[in-house]
């Protein structure tokens, strides 16, 4: 190659040649090429500062996925390590009531599975303490779930097992209970009756003296007690009296009480017991018992009033107190109830004219087994009506109407219970004996009970 001699280049050449020479400098600059050979050319530094900036974005987002992937996975973990802890905390409990109902009766194979399941799941709950402290979690958090929702699920099951079997234990044990109390109540009506009788024959039951303080409920409970008996035995006398005249019962008792629907035929004496009771017990509630131009001492000398009068009766036949008082205030009660409660026509059907009925208006008292058997009855409620006004407090009557739901506390049913079906719910039928309230006593009425 031949040289070029210095002298042939000219100023202006020199000049292009710098200026080219520069700007291929300036490219290789730009382009990153070393212009000598072997020798590595550096980036300008505002291009390595772009490069790291982008550099560091990408890993700061690749961690921090990382990181929230990891949070997500940790709190997994937690509620499946809950679950277990209440899963076992179930199994517990269901292990305690186990325990308990082993108690009694006595079960020691009962007692010795329950000791050992309850010790088994306190060691479980001390592991999963352990893994908490340790952050040593389930590595399948989804399925301990599930395995920790079916325990508690079957512990759950367990529980409400036992709790079935105590209330059917309880349930047996209150039935014996109820037989037993039974027993004994029929035991006391038994006892009672005895008392009753003996106390009836030795004459005990009356009251002793002429005292108000030697008069309380449990006399006028004795007396009530004759009184029932004494309307029964003048109803008996009085059906059977219809019966011999031809008259239809049936008929007769419908007639009383039309709506009255009975579980037997021999019910429908019921019916002729609340007619009696109604009309011998009518104006009870009253002093002077609703009767005519009959005067009442002042308000604080009634008690013994009534006390006097219950003592003047109290051991009288009616019969002959009749006969001995005609004008006294018993015999015009006797003439007013006997007149309501017999009708004219009943009369002359069971006797065949009204001679009684005459002989009563007038003044007067047949001497008949029929009107003997109304004046004893007639007798014990003017003898109930007297103490009824003598004790303290009083006592008030008191009867329900009909079609009234059935109440242990105000009634008693004058029917066995085998006519009502287990689930029915009982009304009131009839009224047959009224009732009677002495301060907190409550002597229940008697009724006849229909569905």
């Amino acid at each position: 190659m031949e040289s070029v001699k210095s002298s042939n280049l000219t100023p202006s050449s020199k000049s292009r040649l710098a200026r080219a020479f520069t700007k291929v400098l300036h490219i290789r600059a730009l382009t990153g090429i070393s212009p000598v050979p072997g020798i590595q050319k550096v980036k300008p530094q505002e291009r390595i500062s772009d490069d790291c900036t982008a550099s560091r974005s990408t890993g700061s987002q690749s961690e921090s996925f990382d990181s929230g992937e990891e949070e997500f996975q940790n709190r997994v973990q937690l509620q499946a390590l809950v679950a277990k802890l209440f899963a076992s905390i179930s199994s517990v409990k269901a292990a305690y009531a186990q325990l308990q109902y082993a108690q009694f009766p006595y079960d020691a194979e009962g007692i010795q599975g329950a000791d050992h399941c309850i010790v088994s799941e306190l060691k479980v709950l001390s592991e999963l303490k352990q893994c908490y402290l340790k952050k040593q979690f389930d590595p399948s958090p989804e399925t301990t779930m599930l395995l920790a929702e079916i325990q508690e699920l079957k512990s759950l099951v367990g529980t409400y097992d036992i709790m079935g079997k105590r209330l059917e234990s309880q349930a047996i044990l209150k039935g014996s209970e109820i037989v037993f109390l039974r027993d004994k109540i029929e035991e006391i009506k038994k006892q009672n009756r005895l008392l009753e009788k003996r106390l009836d024959q030795s004459g005990l039951y009356s009251v002793t003296g002429d005292h108000l303080s030697g008069v309380n409920a449990s006399h006028f409970i004795k007396v009530l007690g004759h009184t029932i008996k004494s309307v029964g035995s003048f109803v008996r006398m009085m059906v059977d009296e219809m019966k011999s005249s031809g008259w239809d019962v049936h008929a007769a008792a419908t007639e009383i009480e039309p709506d009255a629907v009975y579980w037997h035929d021999n019910h429908r004496r019921f019916a002729f017991e609340t007619y009696v009771f109604r009309e011998m017990f009518d104006s009870f509630h009253i002093l002077n018992f609703a009767l005519p131009n009959e005067s009442l001492p002042e308000e604080r000398k009634q008690k013994q009033f009534f006390l006097a009068r219950f003592m003047e009766m109290k051991l009288r036949k009616a019969k002959d107190f009749l006969s001995q008082n005609p004008k006294s205030t018993f015999a015009k009660f006797c003439r007013v109830k006997y007149l309501r409660l017999i009708h004219p026509k009943m009369e002359s059907s069971l006797f065949g004219n009204l001679d009684q009925r005459g002989l009563i208006s007038s003044g007067q008292f047949p001497d008949t087994t029929f009107f003997s058997t109304f004046a004893e009855m007639a007798r014990w409620v003017w003898l109930l009506h007297s103490l009824a006004y003598s004790i303290e407090p009083e006592a008030s009557i008191f009867q329900v109407r009909k079609g009234c739901r059935f109440s242990e506390v105000y009634m008693e049913s004058v029917i066995d219970e085998v006519y009502l079906s287990p689930n029915a719910d009982p009304v009131v039928a009839l009224t047959v004996i009224p009732g009677f309230i002495i301060g907190k006593t409550i002597i229940q009425c008697r009724v006849y009970l229909s569905q």
